[in-house]
């Protein structure tokens, strides 16, 4: 293998800081608290922060509709409590990437204002604008057109309404954007999250979609509501535009650029690069987030990542974020299960990803949708939130963002407000850091331990992987490997104990899930969902 940059041996936490911890009183998360809280990420074990937008913005869709990219909202804070945050991330040893929207502002920002209020001023062409609508749809359903009555005509927005999309085949567009990147890469940040990076271009000639059988998007497919995205996603032009941004940043060293894109993994792969990765430095897989929790089907996705992110690419694990359901809401609120899932996590080739709260078991809060602060849910509310639910979609994303549960005290110690931005979910008391730091055998307890073990042990970080054959139904089994350092994982997925021989190489356990994981003389011996780590002694 190659020698690999930092990026691509980093774990990831990734912050949403309206909801982890509140500084001054006021109910919403701000940037002192996460800088308050950093010796608990960095004690973790985690080795990169990345925090959801704090830019200028009027909120409505919570920090994704910006107004001014180098200014700070001030319920988050200032300019100077940003740039603490850079210096205290860097002085924690820990890297710090902020959340970039390239493909759209807020309807309220400046350039916007101006133009959309003629036709003939210096930025009537930054944004698309069209006499008649064509036919395109916008991601969340309905036509992304909408009228400007000043200008009589059309704008479009790929999201929301008040989410206007940038016109990069304006040069001057393209010119300001990157210099916004360097801005901030001149004050230190390490990279950036890139937000729906893939719809950044659309078809120059303005062709109509064309129509498909399916209604629902999926991370695989992103065509849906009976249209085909041919014309609005995954232009060729978004391709060259990673490898200009990723030239961008080399201008500063090694930056990470972790894309947020979709579609099938050959489209996914295009993003980072042919041969070399010379494009995005990663980016999301968000196929897995529909994982079957069993052997076969982590085999199965592993060895289809594997091909498609060979070295020198690198693939993200993730299971969790600010949009989609709680990891542990797929696996039935059991924490065994979660400790197996983020065994696997952190020690598979990749980079892993893990959301806040998920460390401790943090669960989906039901909400009506009548009362969601999200403006998505707004847009359905005429169907009833179980046929969502069903359907394993998370409309209201006030559910998977609620505050950040520290302890079993008020507000769960996110906050002394009398009310939070969001209310705090009920199962505070019986999951909270405070309490699962004292009990031996708790997820969070878990995660720190594999996290120490990955930090300490190259192979983990950097090494190749092999797997395990002819192991026992239910049992998934890989080695890491780096040089003569080697790291081997045996992940038991049934629910029944597991004992079977491991071949005779000489090797120690340095790490079991529950009391009953054991490895003696190459005897393996897993509890139901159990899982160990050996280290070759040889």
């Amino acid at each position: 293998m190659t020698a690999l940059p930092w990026y691509h041996k980093s774990t990831i936490y990734q912050i949403y800081p309206r909801s982890f911890y509140d500084s001054n009183k006021d109910g919403i998360g701000d940037i002192q608290g996460i800088i308050q809280k950093l010796d608990y990420i960095k004690e973790l074990g985690f080795e990169s922060i990345w925090c959801s937008p704090f830019f200028a913005s009027p909120q409505a869709d919570f920090g994704y509709d910006i107004s001014n990219y180098t200014d700070i909202a001030p319920e988050y804070g200032t300019m100077n409590d940003a740039l603490q945050l850079i210096e205290e991330t860097h002085r924690h040893g820990m890297k710090v990437v902020f959340d970039m929207v390239m493909n759209h502002t807020s309807s309220e920002h400046p350039w916007f204002r101006e133009s959309s209020s003629s036709r003939e001023n210096p930025k009537a062409d930054w944004y698309l604008w069209r006499d008649q609508p064509n036919n395109w749809q916008s991601m969340t359903g309905g036509s992304g057109w909408h009228y400007a009555k000043e200008r009589n005509q059309y704008y479009w927005a790929s999201f929301l309404p008040f989410q206007p999309d940038l016109n990069y085949r304006n040069p001057e567009v393209k010119k300001t954007m990157l210099d916004i990147v360097r801005f901030w890469l001149g004050k230190g940040v390490d990279g950036f999250r890139l937000d729906i990076f893939n719809v950044i271009y659309k078809d120059a000639e303005f062709r109509n979609n064309p129509f498909t059988f399916e209604l629902i998007p999926t991370e695989t497919n992103p065509s849906g509501f009976f249209q085909k995205a041919k014309y609005t996603l995954n232009q060729p032009e978004n391709h060259e535009f990673a490898k200009e941004l990723r030239s961008v940043c080399d201008e500063f060293g090694d930056r990470l650029l972790l894309g947020e894109v979709s579609g099938r993994r050959d489209v996914l792969r295009k993003f980072m690069g042919d041969e070399k990765n010379d494009g995005l430095t990663l980016v999301f897989d968000f196929g897995m987030l529909d994982f079957k929790f069993n052997a076969e089907y982590f085999r199965h996705l592993i060895e289809v990542i594997e091909r498609y992110f060979p070295d020198p690419f690198m693939p993200v694990y993730v299971f969790s974020n600010h949009d989609r359901a709680r990891s542990i809401s797929r696996l039935g609120d059991d924490i065994r299960r979660a400790k197996l899932l983020h065994l696997l996590q952190l020690t598979v080739r990749g980079v892993p990803c893990i959301y806040y709260g998920e460390e401790i078991g943090m669960t989906n809060a039901k909400m009506p949708f009548s009362q969601a602060l999200d403006p998505i849910p707004h847009k359905f509310k005429s169907i009833p939130h179980f046929v969502f639910d069903m359907l394993g979609i998370t409309l209201n994303r006030d559910e998977v963002r609620t505050p950040m549960q520290w302890n079993s005290e008020k507000n769960a110690g996110f906050s002394s407000a009398e009310k939070t931005w969001l209310p705090v979910h009920s199962n505070y008391g019986a999951v909270n850091v405070e309490k699962e730091g004292k009990e031996k055998d708790s997820l969070l307890n878990a995660i720190q331990a594999i996290l120490k073990i990955r930090n300490s042990e190259l192979a983990l970080r950097a090494g190749s992987m092999q797997w395990f054959d002819n192991l026992p139904g239910g049992v998934l089994g890989y080695k890491r490997k780096d040089g003569r350092n080697e790291i081997d994982i045996l992940l038991n997925f049934d629910s029944k104990k597991k004992e079977f021989q491991l071949s005779e190489e000489k090797r120690t356990c340095i790490l079991g899930l529950s009391g009953d994981d054991q490895f003696q003389d190459s005897a393996v011996k897993l509890n139901g969902y159990g899982g160990v780590i050996l280290k070759s002694t040889e």
